[in-house]
């Protein structure tokens, strides 16, 4: 039997064919902090290598899947300059940094097993680039998922909302920052499904039991050929864009604005500026 890696950010189990991922910063609604990307990855890669495992479920402890990075971290404190470096920026210590991140995401969706994942209370921001990466995505109907931070301040590494939604949808949601719920983005195409908040663990257990029925060579066969398409359409190539501009989007006027804000009044003063459409200075 393989021996379970340890995780700080998470926690990592095995039962039956199923292997479970479950976001573990719940008092911080699991937002993503240094380590979390790196074990993420480490989770994927102990999937992938146990012989038992068919299918992966992601999910989140506590009141929320992944309420994105931990800009209280970053934004309000990050007294390193880790994600807001000083003029004149390095934009490629910025992309290194960042794409390590990205790649580190996308372990879900390129990982040889299926991974779905349930989506409760709210995947944004960056945690919207997670939820976004598995196979599947099922959400309970009053969950929020969306990139508020395309208003001032990130760009969705990933790029998956343009290849999830199409160009309207996408422009839609990146243009104005807004949130939905699991109803609209199931009606979108945006998720597979959106089901009652009491039903959200049975109706990924029934799917994920369903699909760990099925061979694993032929469950990797069948994503690698689906991913391959979405290869064809440019995705690496338009995720080396979504991250550099991600690193302009931290050192551009207004982002900058915004960490200094963050820093004399509090992330969440800086937020209520963000998202209230007054006029940046």
């Amino acid at each position: 039997m393989t021996k379970a890696p340890k995780f700080r950010t998470l926690k990592y189990a095995v039962a039956g064919r199923i292997a479970r991922i479950t976001l573990n910063r719940p008092a911080r609604l699991n937002a993503i902090d240094e380590r979390m990307p790196r074990e993420i990855r480490r989770a994927v890669e102990a999937a992938n290598d146990d012989d038992r495992v068919h299918v992966i479920v992601l999910a989140g402890a506590g009141k929320a899947f992944c309420a994105g990075y931990d800009l209280k971290q970053f934004a309000e404190g990050d007294q390193v300059n880790r994600w807001t470096q000083k003029m004149p920026w390095d934009p490629m210590k910025d992309y290194k940094g960042m794409k390590a991140n990205t790649d580190d995401f996308f372990s879900l969706w390129r990982s040889h097993k299926p991974v779905i994942c349930k989506v409760h209370g709210y995947a944004v921001a960056g945690g919207s680039d997670i939820a976004l990466c598995a196979d599947i995505v099922v959400m309970a109907e009053e969950a929020k998922i969306g990139y508020m931070p395309a208003r001032v301040w990130g760009c969705p590494t990933t790029a998956m909302w343009v290849y999830r939604l199409g160009a309207e949808k996408a422009k839609r949601m990146l243009l104005t920052g807004d949130s939905i719920d699991g109803r609209t983005a199931k009606q979108w195409g945006l998720v597979y499904d959106a089901v009652p908040a009491a039903k959200l663990d049975a109706a990924v257990e029934a799917l994920a039991r369903r699909m760990a029925g099925v061979p694993k060579n032929q469950l990797m066969m069948h994503k690698l050929m689906i991913n391959q398409a979405y290869d064809n359409m440019g995705l690496a190539g338009t995720q080396v864009i979504a991250t550099l501009f991600d690193g302009i989007t931290r050192h551009s006027p207004e982002g900058l604005w915004f960490k200094q804000y963050a820093e004399r009044h509090g992330f969440h003063k800086a937020v209520q500026w963000r998202d209230s459409g007054r006029a940046i200075p």
